[in-house]
């Protein structure tokens, strides 16, 4: 069966209705049965909670506090590296933008305006740069963090579909990660200049959150929203945790022409960690 075929019913579910419900199971707090549901959930997705900072599978109240649960002090020591990976998962794709084409899939592209919501002076900043699209399978730490030093300038809120994300619909769904839902966070970095990490929403994300803001969406208001930041208003450290997923997507990262060369370790589908060597300054 075709990936266009296997994706064909994501076209018809109600994905928002399904999506919001999801959310507020996520949220509840249900004693016993929480318990239960995040024991099938390690069980099932083979979860390494001897990672966790608490460990106890018992003790967290809801599903939401379990699925963002940080890691103990030194699961992830930090490479010795320009540029950071800012995620635990697998790389989807990572390259070169060819003008302002980044490739999806084999037989998929997207622009860098539509990824941004359509600011053209914004995705100009990165023509025939660089990008990384990074996938957050179910068992993956979700909290995501600064490949490098910046100070955000800019965040935006795009509404828009809520597919899922994993490879399957990457290679079924033309312009994926241009049409779900997603969080663009602008950032400039003292040496190498403005860079992007864009937080992608998808099918049963309940929501995404920034450590600056706290949680985007819900509501979703369908429509655009941004918000503007004073110099040194927001400055993170390369590391430093930025923002989290509450259920897995995707991260897609873009960087000026010229700024980064890639670790020549790294290849599409291979697994990921947090802390590892993504790049140096090229």
């Amino acid at each position: 069966m075709s990936d266009r075929l296997k994706v064909l019913p994501q076209y018809l579910i109600p994905k928002q209705a399904l999506t919001i419900l999801a959310g507020k199971l996520a949220s509840a707090k249900a004693g016993g049965l929480t318990t239960s549901v995040i024991r099938w959930f390690v069980g099932r997705y083979g979860v390494n909670m001897a990672e966790a900072a608490n460990p106890d599978i018992a003790s967290y109240p809801s599903f939401n506090e379990f699925f963002t649960r940080p890691l103990k002090a030194g699961a992830r020591p930090f490479a010795s590296a320009d540029y950071l990976c800012p995620v635990d998962g697998a790389i989807s794709q990572f390259g070169r933008i060819e003008r302002d084409q980044i490739f999806q899939a084999k037989g998929h592209s997207y622009s860098t305006t539509a990824l941004v919501g359509g600011d053209r002076d914004l995705a100009l900043w990165f023509h025939d740069g660089e990008f990384a699209t990074l996938y957050l399978s179910p068992r993956d730490y979700h909290r995501i963090h600064m490949p490098c030093d910046g100070r955000l300038t800019r965040m935006i809120y795009i509404p828009g579909e809520l597919f899922s994300v994993n490879p399957t619909t990457a290679r079924g769904v033309p312009g994926l990660f241009a049409r779900n839902e997603r969080v663009v966070c602008v950032f400039e970095n003292d040496e190498t200049g403005p860079f992007v990490l864009v937080l992608v929403g998808a099918t049963i994300v309940g929501s995404m959150a920034t450590v600056w803001h706290g949680q985007i969406n819900p509501p979703r208001p369908g429509t655009i929203k941004e918000w503007d930041y004073a110099p040194g208003q927001v400055t993170l450290k390369k590391g430093d945790e930025m923002g989290r997923f509450l259920l897995g997507s995707t991260v897609v990262m873009l960087f000026p022409k010229g700024r980064l060369s890639f670790n020549p370790d790294w290849s599409p589908t291979r697994a990921i960690r947090m802390g590892e060597a993504m790049g140096r300054r090229a």
